[in-house]
């Protein structure tokens, strides 16, 4: 039973299925899953609590999160974790293709959490000032929601066999296909998809209805988020390109940093509006 955990990694394709050129791959299928899961959610806090808003605004809210959040994704990976490829092969930000030896398709490999969390935030601010909607209220609404979808990203990756942990000799390391040491790693996709994806939800949406004051929410998730991911950052292997940027620290675990201390900040502006 162990053996077949270990390697359970190595027997799983992530491709579903292929048809000429089209590939249906887990990863892409989880983002659909997150995506859903958010809709569901806020659809149902509409009907059970006090948020007013109509069904199609959210709709409309939707199509500006996700672009926001795709584009944030991709730009933050390109700024935080390979400017320097990128600047010498700039194509490729956009286009999901490499040229290296040749043309090849890889689609757009390369996305960024805290890019795509920036993205997230900038694209609702916007959509919230054309709307003439209260930005703080509306995140309150969306932000209990989205450390289950998270959840479905990081089980995504699992499948994906990347982003595997750092080499360990604890019983439940798994051996990963892209590990070109084949050595036996931690599996912190799944650590990432409990932490920051299912523990988070059920905190958050635990005190769902309970918010001191309008835009509670984002700073509670900034810091709650930051600090999980702090933490498991230690059992997750650094980005090849960058290794460690600081001592011990990885560029995760620095914009970690930022986001616990951008939580704080936030809970000090936002508080005297009680």
């Amino acid at each position: 039973m162990k053996e077949l955990w270990q390697h359970l990694p190595e027997h799983i394709s992530p491709t579903i299925f292929t048809i000429g050129p089209f590939q249906l791959r887990y990863y892409g299928l989880m983002y659909l899953v997150a995506f859903s899961i958010v809709y569901i959610l806020v659809l149902y806090r509409l009907k059970t609590e006090d948020f007013r808003y109509e069904k199609t605004l959210i709709q409309d809210c939707f199509v500006w999160l996700i672009l926001g959040l795709m584009i944030g994704a991709r730009i933050g990976y390109v700024l935080f974790y390979n400017l320097r490829y990128y600047l010498s092969h700039p194509l490729e930000i956009i286009l999901p293709f490499s040229f290296e030896g040749g043309l090849h398709f890889t689609g757009l490999a390369g996305m960024s959490y805290h890019g795509g969390l920036v993205g997230v935030i900038i694209s609702a601010i916007i959509f919230c000032y054309k709307r003439k909607i209260d930005f703080w209220d509306l995140s309150d609404l969306f932000v209990p929601t989205i450390p289950l979808a998270y959840t479905f990203g990081r089980i995504g990756n699992f499948l994906n066999g990347e982003l595997y942990g750092r080499i360990t000799d604890v019983p439940w390391g798994m051996y990963f296909p892209l590990d070109s040491t084949h050595q036996l790693r931690h599996p912190s996709q799944l650590y990432e998809a409990f932490f920051e994806g299912i523990f988070l939800f059920l905190v958050l949406w635990s005190i769902r209805r309970k918010r001191p004051f309008k835009g509670f929410f984002i700073p509670l998730y900034l810091i709650g988020y930051g600090t999980v991911r702090f933490f498991i950052e230690f059992f997750r292997e650094p980005d090849p390109q960058l290794g460690f940027i600081i001592g011990f620290l990885t560029m995760g675990q620095i914009l970690c940093l930022v986001m616990i201390l951008s939580g704080i900040i936030l809970i000090y502006y936002r508080k005297p509006s009680i």
